[in-house]
């Protein structure tokens, strides 16, 4: 059997982007100083999650992709209570509409955050 073990994005600061995820509900499980290529790494994980986000950061790459390039999912059981702590935390939640654009009765609901380098995450709700 192959499994997806983790997705790798570079970042543009560390600490912040760390910061930004812990309140996603991410924890940073380990951290490298030293990458055999010579970055610093970190890697967050989801409880009962065996897939993981690898944080890549070195001081002489600057971090540029075009918009929409890609995006990560988080799927949580209650997307308002979910959402409404991360707007408490600070963390804008997008479209602005969010709340409204649920139809009566949908099956999917999502909403979007961005992370400090412009990164989507897509918050789907799962039933």
């Amino acid at each position: 059997m192959i499994k997806f073990l983790h997705t790798r994005i570079r970042v543009s600061d560390l600490e912040k982007t760390i910061a930004f995820y812990s309140k996603l509900g991410f924890e940073c499980t380990r951290r490298t100083d030293k990458s055999p290529a010579g970055n610093q790494l970190a890697f967050l994980e989801l409880s009962g999650n065996e897939h993981f986000l690898e944080l890549c950061y070195s001081p002489d790459f600057k971090v540029e992709f075009p918009e929409d390039l890609m995006h990560t999912c988080v799927g949580v059981e209650d997307i308002v209570a979910y959402c409404d702590g991360l707007e408490k935390d600070g963390i804008e939640i997008w479209p602005s509409d969010w709340r409204e654009a649920f139809p009566s009765g949908a099956k999917s609901k999502m909403a979007f955050v961005t992370d400090p380098d412009g990164y989507e995450v897509e918050i789907l709700e799962r039933q």
